[in-house]
């Protein structure tokens, strides 16, 4: 239930503290009062979006907070660990905090949150009814939502809506596929003529590093072969690097037996004479292997010349990216080959989920359909108690041509106040009145399958008085016996029977006009209920009759 309310720098309320107590609460004030400012309040504590003009002229800042008796309802613990929040099992604290920059932030036991998150939490907590909900029974799916609820089929609902998903992906899959199987067969030619040119160029990774190689050998041999036989002169003939080492090991062998380091000394001579004899001869045969090859040559820049080509119709940079092409055009080519097969398996599980969906759909029809009666019984035995004698009411349920995300069913209310009149869509037969009392008789329904612990009410008596008003009180007091019931009302008849009454009144005796709220004791009640009788001049009639109403409440 909701314990507590404060606000701080809201439109015209600076600060304002409120403390709720269980049961049937009252708000009563006149037009304009500010009853809608507080309403406006609690909404964002729910998670509606923020607009910065709410916050007070001249503040900076505005804080709403609410605080929530949450002892008895112990099915939101699963909340609290999905969201991981810290829980006390007796309270939790909803604040929403704006500036007048634009910022909003959001917490729930002071640690912050998202708005979604608010507004998961909310929604098991509390309901509002503003006035303008009325216009939700016109709502097809505010309907179907009503027979739900009382269906209490909530684990029905989200089987279907998993299959249905389920069916609604694999169906996007399909289209997919058909349209890439369309597209890709409509290029299979060219897919084809490209693959088999990439095939028969019989790329190799590093071939064209080797050929640009060759090619650059090819190209100067005449001065590789020069210099190569002047390397030779310099390593081999008489005054040359490897005769004279030669001798110089022959020196040290000698004296190494009389040196430290002799030993070592003529290893390291004996290892680099070996290295530049090999040296030597592998440069001497790789001299003699080269020539000027005109035909190589001509061959060599001939196949780059291809390689460079098929990079360039391409728009690659290398031999390796080519073949990973025509890797990819391979498998193109073996999936267009495969996608017959692949649509085939696909079309065979949409069916398969289908039929699971026409059994999960039939199952929730079942269920939609057992809680028409219900319904129907509740309703009218309601609607008969506030002024309705004649009344008729029906809930049809007909089947849709396709599945929506909710099944495939149609639940319209019908309705009819007169002996004579058949019955016809609710907002095509029903006057203000009669709306407000069948929302009324709907909420108070719904209110107790869904195990709502906190509901608002604002202003749902538009359109009634009198009998009628004093009815709609009474089913607003019992309700209160299973959850916290607060109702805006201009109604004296429905004010009378709150166990707690809060006036809401502006003041404009100071720089700017102020909205506050008082919780009035039994003499102000009467007083209160007084001037909602007889307006602002008080007469003793008028006080008797509210005396009168409390002690009848």
């Amino acid at each position: 239930m909701l314990k507590s309310l404060y606000i701080s720098n809201y439109a015209l309320i600076s600060e304002l503290s409120i403390d709720f107590e269980t049961g049937f609460s009252v708000i009563t004030g006149e037009t304009g009062a500010g009853k809608s400012i507080i309403l406006g309040a609690l909404s964002l504590i729910l998670g509606q979006r923020a607009d910065n003009k709410s916050i007070k002229l001249d503040a900076e800042k505005c804080v709403i907070e609410a605080e929530f008796d949450i002892s008895a309802y112990r099915h939101i613990d699963d909340f609290f660990i999905q969201n991981d929040l810290d829980k006390d099992n007796n309270s939790c604290l909803i604040r929403r905090e704006l500036t007048n920059t634009g910022k909003s932030r959001a917490f729930i036991n002071d640690t912050p949150v998202a708005l979604n998150v608010i507004r998961d939490l909310s929604n098991r907590l509390i309901d509002i009814h503003s006035q303008h909900e009325n216009l939700l029974l016109s709502n097809i799916s505010y309907q179907l939502e009503v027979v739900d609820t009382i269906a209490q089929n909530s684990a029905l609902v989200r089987s279907f809506q998993q299959t249905y998903t389920q069916l609604r992906q694999l169906q996007s899959e399909l289209k997919l596929l058909q349209n890439t199987a369309e597209k890709q067969a409509a290029d299979l030619d060219y897919l084809q003529f490209q693959f088999q040119q990439l095939t028969d160029a019989n790329l190799s990774a590093n071939e064209q590093s080797e050929l640009e190689l060759e090619q650059e050998t090819l190209s100067h041999a005449e001065e590789i072969k020069t210099e190569l036989l002047h390397v030779h002169q310099l390593l081999e003939e008489d005054h040359g690097s490897i005769p004279l080492l030669k001798e110089a090991i022959t020196s040290l062998l000698k004296i190494k037996k009389f040196i430290p380091d002799g030993e070592n000394w003529n290893e390291r001579l004996q290892s680099t004479w070996i290295e530049l004899k090999d040296i030597s001869m592998e440069m001497n045969a790789f001299e003699e292997r080269l020539e000027f090859n005109p035909a190589r040559l001509q061959l060599v820049e001939n196949r780059l010349s291809e390689l460079f080509t098929l990079q360039k119709k391409y728009k690659l940079n290398s031999v390796p990216e080519l073949i990973d092409l025509r890797k990819n055009f391979a498998a193109q080519l073996q999936r267009i080959d495969s996608f017959d097969e692949e649509i085939a398996t696909l079309k065979n599980k949409i069916e398969g989920i289908f039929v699971q969906l026409q059994s999960d759909a039939q199952l929730l029809t079942e269920s939609r359909k057992k809680a028409c009666l219900p319904i129907e019984t509740h309703l009218v035995e309601q609607l008969t108690q506030l002024g309705m004698p004649n009344i008729q009411f029906q809930v049809a349920i007909s089947g849709l041509n396709d599945f929506t995300e909710n099944g495939n069913d149609e639940v319209q209310f019908l309705f009819s106040a007169n002996k004579n009149r058949p019955v016809q869509p609710v907002t095509q037969i029903a006057s203000g009145g009669e709306i407000s009392r069948l929302m009324l008789s709907v909420k108070s329904f719904v209110a107790h399958k869904a195990d709502l612990p906190t509901i608002i009410f604002d202003e749902i008596d538009t359109g009634v008085s009198g009998e009628i008003a004093h009815k709609m009180g009474e089913i607003m007091k019992s309700m209160s016996t299973d959850m916290q019931v607060i109702t805006i009302t201009h109604l004296p008849q429905i004010a009378a029977k709150g166990a707690q009454h809060y006036r809401v009144f502006k003041d404009e005796s100071g720089a700017q006009t102020q909205t506050h709220i008082q919780h009035l004791n039994s003499q102000e009640r009467i007083t209160e209920l007084a001037q909602m009788l007889s307006g602002k001049i008080v007469t003793e009639a008028a006080l008797r009759n509210a005396q009168e109403l409390l002690e009848n409440r």
